[in-house]
């Protein structure tokens, strides 16, 4: 009779096996109870809180789970990280696959040299346990090595995958302004930042993580079956295995929430993430408002979603941690003792006492082999927990990937619906098409033909745009505020897309843009002022520091050099630089790229009008065309034609004269 048949003959451990599987129903049932009653909370306290940012109306919650979906999504990410059968990677997931198949033969010896050591210890033979030790120690560098040695290939695996990965991202971001696209036209993403650095590292680290985790567990099954089967038979391993499938179809039901539930705590981490970059931007802007407290409200609010959520996953990770254990370990241990125990309590086994040493090695040798099946096939149960988390970071990473392919495709998603005033219903605002326009390139021409001036809302500001700029007509834009100036040049730069008509104009390096609050970069001096260039790239165009120097006489910020220490002074230029000497860095930098036609918005708002009248005289000297938005008076002078726009849908395009300039002025 075996050991499991007389466990349940006896009274006492039915009852006790009895009162353990009720108190494993009742923890689990009283942890679904629990999340069930947060969430409902959580769920309540959203749909009332009408301080909550980025929820989308209408929006369609995606399951998350190990399915079809799940595999089709990593296999398309897999193709990235792993290019060819030849790459670095798949080297390093050999190394780690040999790693592991050395570290389960060393496991094995140890069991073997460990019970012969203990049994010349229990006989007394003094000669066994030297050379048994004597073994012992020649194996520790090896069995050392080899532990290194497969940590060293994860770590490197990791590694290699998220650069992998990330190149081929940024790539893809950085490429035809996707990364504007993504934060101005498209609002699936509003936390690329956190898709692009966090979750890419956590879904390299899950999948190494996963792949060393099950690999060894696998190889650990294969070779102690086959050395069980040898010592007690294959009815041991069998059962051992059986219990693997239930075990592992029982919790993977009981997982399924897990990937939602990862999705769910990178986005509340990404929109936390993205609340306090927001305050960091604004932070003097809101220091101005004296906002201080209302921003801590958003954040809080922020916060607490977070936290709402992580507190219903510890719960959910108590409750299937709990199951984990009792299943995937300690009844899987029982299991084992009962396998184990199968040839040792026959009737016909019993042998002489001379022999009971022999029977107490065979039996410790199958005993430890036996623990090490077993604890490999808890470590397959539990690799379901890996695999759900896995899938949650597998979605949001492929998430980016497809948001990224549209926009590079010219294809992007935006809530587009208004709400009517009279009748208080939704109504559509727009039935152009993004993108359904043409762009011609043609060089010292900028020509507007019938082309709509729409936001990416769907906001019409001109119904139909039409006028002609040819190299060296210079044009004043002029209009109150919102009437689509920054629109127009938003759709001249190509950062909006085209909604219908034909615009001719140069190639994107032909045109220069220079906003009132120009950009300063990371680098020297010379770096702001040749930036987007390198300084491979100004030696290219055999530019030299001299000619730099003459840039900087003519804006009047030749004192730069003997101030901040030469070219290749290195500052916190957005600090260092006074407005009004970043204003004419932005100028000096439009003198050395000599475009062929130059967008300045506001760009001298800060700057001296003797100043300002020099470098529009350059500009005229070395043929820039420009395009000025500018309040100032003083200005009209300069330009040949203005583009005034009324904000309520008109526009004329007219030249300038005497009467014209007194009217500007």
């Amino acid at each position: 009779m075996s050991a499991f048949s007389k466990f349940l003959q006896n009274p006492l451990m039915r009852r006790n096996a009895i009162m353990l599987a009720s108190s494993m129903v009742f923890a689990y049932w009283s942890s679904m109870k629990i999340i069930n009653y947060r969430n409902r909370r959580l769920a309540k306290h959203q749909k009332s809180d009408s301080s909550v940012l980025f929820k989308k109306k209408n929006e369609k919650k995606e399951k998350v789970a190990v399915d079809k979906h799940f595999f089709r999504n990593l296999k398309r990410l897999l193709k990235i990280i792993i290019p060819n059968w030849f790459s670095a990677e798949v080297g390093y997931l050999i190394l780690v696959a040999v790693s592991l198949i050395a570290r389960t033969y060393a496991d094995v010896f140890m069991i073997m040299i460990g019970t012969s050591i203990e049994s010349s210890i229990i006989s007394g033979n003094l000669n066994n346990l030297i050379g048994h030790l004597a073994k012992y120690v020649s194996a520790m560098p090896f069995i050392s090595l080899i532990n290194n040695l497969l940590k060293y290939g994860i770590d490197e695996l990791k590694l290699r995958f998220r650069t992998r990965m990330t190149k081929f991202l940024y790539s893809k971001y950085l490429r035809n302004l996707t990364y504007y696209k993504m934060n101005n036209l498209d609002n699936r993403i509003a936390n690329a930042d956190q898709l692009l650095t966090q979750d890419v590292e956590r879904f390299c680290n899950s999948f190494t993580e996963l792949y060393s985790n099950l690999s060894k567990p696998i190889l650990d099954v294969g070779i102690y079956s086959v050395k069980l089967t040898a010592a007690i038979g294959a009815q041991g391993p069998a059962m051992m295995l059986g219990y693997l499938f239930v075990s592992g179809v029982f919790l993977t039901m009981l997982r399924k929430p897990v990937a939602q539930m990862t999705v769910k705590e990178q986005h509340n981490e990404g929109e936390f993430r993205h609340m306090n970059a927001r305050l960091i931007t604004n932070s003097e802007e809101v220091a101005f408002y004296q906002g201080h407290k209302r921003e801590e409200i958003n954040l809080m609010s922020s916060y607490n979603r977070l936290e709402n959520h992580l507190r219903n996953f510890i719960t959910f990770r108590f409750s299937m941690g709990f199951i984990d254990n009792i299943v995937a370990k300690y009844f899987a241990t029982f299991i084992g003792y009962n396998v184990v125990s199968m040839p040792f309590m026959k009737n016909d086994n019993h042998l002489a006492k001379e022999n009971y040493n022999i029977r107490l090695e065979n039996y410790y040798r199958s005993g430890r082999m036996l623990v090490k099946l077993a604890e490999a096939l808890g470590r397959i149960s539990l690799a379901g927990r890996e695999m759900t988390r896995l899938a949650g970071f597998t979605e949001r990473v492929t998430q980016i990937i497809s948001v990224i392919d549209d926009l590079n495709r010219g294809q992007y998603k935006r809530t587009m619906v208004k709400h009517d005033n009279e009748s208080g219903k939704v109504a559509q605002t727009v039935e152009l098409k993004p993108n359904s326009g043409e762009i011609i390139y043609q060089d010292n021409i900028i020509r507007f033909e019938k082309v709509p001036l729409m936001t990416p809302n769907g906001d019409v500001l001109i119904k139909e745009l039409s006028f002609e700029v040819r190299s060296g007509v210079n044009v004043l834009v002029c209009g109150p505020n919102g009437c689509g100036k920054s629109s127009l040049f938003r759709t001249l730069g190509e950062l909006w897309p085209l909604f219908g008509g034909t615009v001719t104009k140069p190639e994107k390096g032909k045109l220069f843009y220079i906003p009132q609050k120009p950009y300063m970069t990371i680098g020297s001096l010379r770096d702001q002022v040749i930036y987007p260039d390198t300084v491979d790239d100004m030696k290219h165009k055999h530019i030299k520091d001299a000619d730099l120097v003459k840039l900087l006489d003519i804006v009047k910020l030749s004192y730069l050099l003997e101030r901040e220490g030469g070219w290749n002074s290195v500052q916190d230029w957005i600090d260092v630089l006074s407005g009004g000497e970043k204003q004419r860095i932005a100028m000096a930098r439009l003198f050395y790229h000599k475009p062929q036609f130059a967008i300045l918005d506001e760009c001298t708002s800060a700057v001296s009008v003797d100043v300002e009248g020099n470098m529009y005289e350059f500009c005229k000297s070395v043929g820039i065309t420009l395009f000025t938005v500018s309040h100032r008076k003083s200005l009209w002078k300069y330009h040949e034609y203005y583009l005034r726009m009324d904000g309520q849908g008109s526009f004329e395009y007219l030249p300038i004269d005497k009467d014209t300039e007194e009217f500007g002025s």
